[in-house]
């Protein structure tokens, strides 16, 4: 690649790509507004959601650090949280089943040692494990004992679809919730969105939401309709809190060809740092999730926001660029959620999709094979008898079992190639 950054703009097929994201960053802000100038906490930028300040990078707690045994590594977790605190972070971000619950209550335990003024919580009602009007007192309260919390700052109806946003009706779920808004137990309330953005509708009728997160990156912008959804939102005026930047970590792996567009373009950021930026420089984003789980991402992570410095033109171009070359060799869309799991026949999900993405990215049959091949039985795609509970509960909407299909299949002639 010899592409100069002149030269990205001299591109015609570029930037047609790139006119639709132009013109709704002109139109986001309401006539008449400036649009909002970035502050600084330390140095973390910070933006305004739903009337609090907040840091533009929020920490997501679904990906935290694992020990051997598979539980949160908490005194990593400590760390990474007091660096971010350090920073100027203050935006905490869980749910009921991340890390089996665990999530709630190592969080929980950190927090509850700092000023309740200095930090947001953030959690949500799964309105699928409730199943009830007593079950979502139950979660409700059980969600404040784990995580040593009076209240949270903002409070999510989670993943609302069509499925369960008729399941919230049916328990009265969104009249819970605002008596305890009522009673300060919630001081801000949103949702949190996987589905077609049709589905959004009558979810925006039922209330004057203060903030709703979605999935957004660049490469879902059209793939996964996100720019419908961003603007329903924006229509709305509606604060976006955004999750899944990085595609479960596709972009920030990319392939050689992706990633060598964005050398020539600045030999200096990581792909990860493109995806953030891309994210963050939509106006109405207030607040940008990552599951920072290492130390080496945190870092990257700071840099990228202390402060955030918005896209070019010219960098838009680039992003399209890779985004064309990392497209040609994706294969299964999984951001790694585990929404998915545990699958009732034990079958390793997120883990064979990983095998897979990076075999299709790389070509690398031998890597593939081994680390397919030390997978216990039972985990093997071939394991699965589609039973189909997982393409139920996938915010991608992947036809799980017809993957896992054509990997079982392609792993036995690989193997017979050996």
């Amino acid at each position: 690649m010899n592409m100069t950054r002149r030269e990205f703009l001299k591109s015609a097929a570029l930037l047609a790509a790139l006119a639709p994201f132009a013109r709704l960053r002109a139109q986001d802000a309401p006539a008449g507004d400036a649009p909002e100038k970035p502050r600084t906490a330390g140095s973390l930028t910070r933006r305004t959601l739903a009337g609090e300040s907040v840091s533009l990078l929020g920490f997501g707690c679904m990906r935290l650090p694992r020990g051997e045994n598979g539980k949160i590594d908490r005194a990593l977790a400590n760390r990474l949280w007091s660096r971010y605190v350090e920073a100027g972070g203050n935006y905490f971000d869980t749910a009921y089943m991340y890390h089996d619950g665990e999530s709630e209550a190592a969080l929980g335990e950190f927090l509850s040692k700092r000023p309740r003024s200095s930090y947001f919580l953030v959690d949500k009602m799964p309105v699928w494990m409730a199943r009830t009007e007593d079950g979502v007192k139950r979660v409700f309260e059980e969600q404040l004992e784990r995580t040593k919390a009076e209240y949270f700052d903002f409070y999510l109806m989670h993943a609302l679809g069509r499925g369960n946003w008729e399941l919230a009706q049916r328990i009265r779920a969104l009249e819970f919730l605002l008596e305890k808004k009522k009673e300060g137990r919630i001081r801000h309330l949103g949702f949190s969105f996987h589905d077609e953005p049709e589905a959004m509708d009558p979810i925006l009728e039922a209330y004057d939401w203060e903030l709703a997160m979605i999935q957004l990156n660049y490469q879902d912008w059209t793939r996964y309709r996100s720019k419908e959804q961003y603007e329903k939102l924006v229509a709305k005026g509606i604060d976006v809190a955004v999750m899944e930047p990085l595609r479960g970590g596709a972009l920030a792996r990319l392939n050689d060809s992706a990633k060598a567009v964005l050398r020539q373009a600045d030999p200096d950021a990581s792909p990860a740092s493109w995806a953030f930026r891309w994210v963050a420089s939509l106006p109405a984003v207030k607040v940008v999730n990552s599951g920072m789980g290492r130390e080496s991402d945190l870092e990257d992570n700071l840099r990228t926001f202390s402060p955030l410095r918005e896209l070019d033109d010219a960098e838009r171009g680039a992003i399209a660029a890779a985004l064309a070359a990392f497209q040609r060799t994706q294969a299964v869309p999984c951001t790694a959620c585990r929404y998915c799991m545990p699958c009732p026949v034990g079958v390793s999900i997120p883990e064979i999709f990983a095998l897979w993405n990076a075999y299709k990215a790389e070509g690398n049959k031998r890597r593939f094979v081994s680390g397919y091949g030390n997978l216990p039985d039972e985990a093997r795609a071939a394991s699965c008898v589609r039973c189909m509970r997982c393409t139920k509960h996938c915010p991608q909407q992947i036809a799980i079992p017809d993957e896992l299909a054509k990997i079982a299949a392609e792993y036995d002639a690989l193997k017979a190639e050996a």
